[in-house]
């Protein structure tokens, strides 16, 4: 039978539950456990789709098309999984569904209620995001004492009556505010916040307390005495030099055994060595010289806004043997060429809106001029398409037809399939799809493969029209896909790497396995970084 770990948040958000939940995955997986984790989202929109990165960080999107919270991103890449979907579920997802059934009759009679309609509703996801698993990890979004979150909470709570006192556990994260005037760790806010969780009707089996520093043993055994929790259950969880030392700090503890005790459940092995390997080598790098990144964004100001591609850069800067120092640029400043001249690789990333976009066409330029590697993303690789279109192919006031409907050469263009589509919400072009890639390429030596498949989340794309005009200039389509004639990467022929793409291959990459794209172009940034010298 599946065991169920709810992880819930207390005193303030952004604590790093996410982190804590994925560590825990990560820590159960290595004792030869199967391990899903949901995510759950107490806003009132169906999905983050339809939000801009300054509301909730990065859009994270599955292979089978679901616009994420940022949080299945640590999932994946901690757990080595794919999610799906079914691990992310929102307020707005559970109560349509319940309105739904209601206009479709299935209620008939009753008075729809929160109890017990909306939360048997969300108690029915939790089980079907269980099915086949040993442990499923449930974190529920928003900070106890929320409105918005009760439902779930609820719904968490209904889940120990329903079964045995061995199937459930209630892991709660808590902030512990350092002072700094008066020197001191304040446990106050911790034992409110366990207080506002028993108001609900959850006791908390263990507390991980996240502080600036590390908790002393008297600070431990206060929260425990305060909260009723055995003093090995108060779990010290100070910031740590990176996010992948977590499981380290949590299993010096023994949180893994707690948990496996509290759920009654045996190790059948203990297989942490990839992991360990990996943050070896993530030490390592950081005495070497640093190689630097500059990324020409939208959304520099919040760099939740870029999680996964922070990630995926900082995975082939390891698996390079080297530190990325990451420089993001403000397009929309008038000397940010001269950042440039400083950097030894270029990452134009994905984005919506025309704020900015005159400035990312520049830094393409500048990348393409002056032999630096650079990687374009989505909006990146159509920055890329309208560079050279109109400085190597001379196609006066080319555009994407997004920033521009009337102009005279849309060389990225709406897809057919998006033209006259109303609704904003789910409606992208989502999910994972196949990409065949030409022998003899740039893009064929980095995959190692003549077929590939790729997370997108786009309405524009790279006009197949204009595919004979770049490849006659030295912009060749080295990906396509077949059935929708789409062109998927484009790279220039000549330059020491410069390549574009219309998905986001970021969505995949992970510790253990590093995206061969953010490989090779780490690597090609270091080689740059060499010739400069």
């Amino acid at each position: 039978m599946t065991r169920y770990i709810f992880v819930t948040g207390g005193v303030v958000s952004s604590l790093g539950k996410g982190i804590t939940a994925a560590s825990i995955g990560r820590l159960l997986k290595a004792h030869g456990l199967s391990v899903t984790i949901v995510k759950c989202d107490p806003y009132i929109n169906v999905d983050a789709g339809t939000m801009a990165p300054f509301q909730h960080g990065e859009v994270f999107v599955t292979d089978d098309g679901a616009e994420t919270d940022l949080d299945l991103g640590y999932y994946e890449r901690f757990l080595g999984v794919d999610t799906a979907r079914t691990n992310n579920m929102t307020a707005g997802q559970i109560y349509q569904t319940v309105i739904a059934r209601e206009r479709e009759g299935a209620y008939l009679g009753q008075t729809v209620q929160v109890i017990p309609h909306i939360t048997d509703e969300i108690k029915r996801r939790f089980v079907k995001a269980a099915e086949g698993f040993d442990i499923a990890i449930i974190e529920i979004g928003g900070t106890v004492g929320d409105i918005e979150s009760l439902p779930f909470l609820e719904a968490a709570r209904q889940m120990r009556p329903d079964r045995t006192r061995n199937d459930v556990l209630y892991l709660h994260v808590t902030l512990v505010p350092y002072l700094s005037a008066s020197d001191e760790l304040k446990t106050k806010p911790t034992q409110h916040s366990v207080n506002k969780l028993r108001e609900i009707g959850i006791d908390p089996d263990i507390i991980v307390c996240r502080a600036e520093k590390p908790l002393a043993r008297e600070i431990k055994d206060k929260i425990a005495l305060f909260t009723s929790v055995p003093k090995e259950a108060v779990i010290d969880a100070p910031d740590s030099r990176s996010i992948y030392d977590v499981p380290f700090i949590l299993k010096k503890q023994g949180l893994d055994e707690q948990i496996m005790m509290l759920l009654r459940l045996r190790s059948a092995r203990w297989d942490f060595e990839e992991w360990t390997d990996f943050v070896r080598r993530l030490n390592a790098a950081d005495g070497a010289a640093p190689v630097k990144i500059a990324i020409a964004g939208k959304y520099t100001k919040l760099k939740d806004s870029y999680k996964s591609l922070v990630d995926a850069i900082h995975h082939g800067a390891i698996v390079n043997g080297v530190k990325a120092e990451l420089d993001y640029l403000d397009v929309e400043d008038d000397d940010f060429t001269l950042r440039l001249a400083k950097a030894d690789g270029l990452i134009v990333p994905g984005g919506f809106g025309d704020r900015g976009i005159e400035g990312k066409i520049k830094a393409v330029r500048y990348a393409r001029e002056h032999n630096l590697p650079f990687l374009g993303i989505c909006l990146g690789m159509q920055c890329a398409a309208i560079e050279f279109a109109r400085n190597v192919l001379r196609l006066k006031n080319a555009h994407s037809t997004e920033f521009n409907p009337r102009t005279a050469h849309p060389v990225v263009d709406l897809m057919t399939a998006q033209k006259g589509v109303k609704d904003k919400g789910g409606t992208m072009r989502l999910g994972a799809w196949p990409c065949e890639i030409k022998k003899g390429t740039l893009a064929r030596r980095i995959y190692s493969s003549g077929s590939i498949s790729e997370r997108h989340r786009h309405r524009y794309e790279f006009n197949s029209k204009y595919i004979p005009l770049y490849s006659k200039a030295g912009m060749a389509v080295s990906g396509l896909n077949r059935a929708m004639n789409l062109p998927e990467i484009v790279e220039i022929t000549g330059h020491p790497w410069f390549v574009g793409v219309q998905f986001h291959p970021e969505f995949k990459s992970r510790p253990l396995t590093p995206h061969p794209l953010f490989s090779s172009f780490v690597a090609a940034a270091v080689k740059n970084r060499a010739a400069k010298r």
